[in-house]
């Protein structure tokens, strides 16, 4: 039988600490509660909001309708070979809890995605990715339920539409699954480290490793993150707040012109892309506080709650933020943070 609450505080639930409430509140364990829950009244009635880790998303407001918070649980060997296996997970675990588990066992697959805050169950949504490595190259198929039917259905890794955080759940099945879990094909020898992204191999030297492991890739990219991101139960903040746009050839060659140092990546469709955070601070706004939020001073894409502030002032900021990026190199920054109005 689901539990509902009412006027829930979700201040702890979402990581830029907003002080703001849910008008119905539920949280689901297994399938049989969800289903259970699909056929309510007040299920039928209310404007709905699935909510992993609270990490990824903004809340402008007080939601008005009911929040159903993810909680299934459970980690298992679907199948495996001598080289590889197949492992379901379900989409309550934690994402980071989940990587170590799989680090631990030497499992090999995405161990460069580590300290990636958030639910299992987000990882699909967002096509979560890090340091020269996107789950869409792992994940094999995700369950997930028809939020209108309770049928559950199994989508191909083909069926999800992965994009640069993004997939379909995110964009034409927009709010009308909920997922249950995901299949991930790991392997178990002959791993293909990737350390050529960011400052992986730097800070594999500085370790003193020559022969790298998918453990010490694990700790390398720990260590990078936590000397550039705040820890959000220190410092409210949701981790990256916009995505790295891409733009075309000439577009970039223009803009080297005058700025010479202006850094890039490959990109699909023999297009460009350019670091988000380098724009943010060429145009000024790294380490910049208003009133009670602003950017973080080592990490320009990180915008942060200093403690009283409010999803409207974040909003804000970021609007600003897009508008001067665009002003001074024609470039559209969009967010890769869910914003709940």
């Amino acid at each position: 039988m689901t539990q509902i609450e009412e006027n829930k505080d979700l201040r702890a639930l979402n990581t830029f600490g907003f002080k703001v409430k849910a008008k119905f509140f539920t949280t689901i364990h297994s399938k049989e509660e969800l289903h259970e829950l699909i056929h309510s009244d007040l299920y039928q009635r209310e404007e709905r909001l699935i909510l992993g880790g609270g990490s990824n998303i903004l809340f402008k407001r007080d939601y008005d309708g009911l929040v159903i918070k993810v909680d299934l649980k459970g980690i298992t060997v679907v199948s495996q070979t001598e080289d590889s296996l197949l492992l379901q997970v379900a989409s309550g675990e934690v994402w980071h809890e989940l990587v170590l588990h799989c680090v631990n066992n030497n499992w090999g697959g995405i161990e460069n995605l580590s300290l990636i805050p958030g639910l299992v169950g987000a990882a699909p949504i967002q096509n979560i990715g890090a340091y020269g490595t996107e789950i869409k190259n792992r994940i094999t198929q995700v369950e997930a339920i028809d939020l209108k039917t309770g049928l559950t259905k199994l989508f191909t890794n083909e069926e999800c539409c992965f994009g640069y955080r993004e997939s379909v759940f995110k964009n034409a099945l927009r709010e009308k699954y909920f997922i249950s879990s995901i299949t991930l094909t790991l392997t178990k020898k002959n791993h293909r480290l990737n350390t050529s992204y960011g400052a992986i191999h730097e800070t594999l030297s500085s370790m003193n490793i020559e022969q790298p492991t998918i453990k010490s890739i694990s700790d390398a990219v720990i260590a990078i993150r936590q000397s550039k991101l705040p820890d959000p139960r220190v410092i409210g903040n949701a981790g990256s707040f916009f995505k790295n746009p891409s733009i075309t050839v000439n577009h970039y060659q223009a803009l080297q012109k005058t700025n010479t140092t202006i850094p890039s990546y490959p990109s699909a469709n023999q297009e460009v892309k350019v670091p988000a955070g380098w724009l943010i601070e060429q145009c000024g706004w790294k380490g910049k506080k208003i009133n009670h939020v602003g950017v973080h001073p080592k990490q320009a894409l990180v915008l942060v709650n200093y403690g009283d502030g409010k999803g409207e002032d974040v909003f804000d900021l970021a609007v600003k933020i897009a508008s001067s990026v665009k002003e001074k190199f024609n470039i559209e920054l969009t967010p890769e943070v869910n914003i709940i109005e």
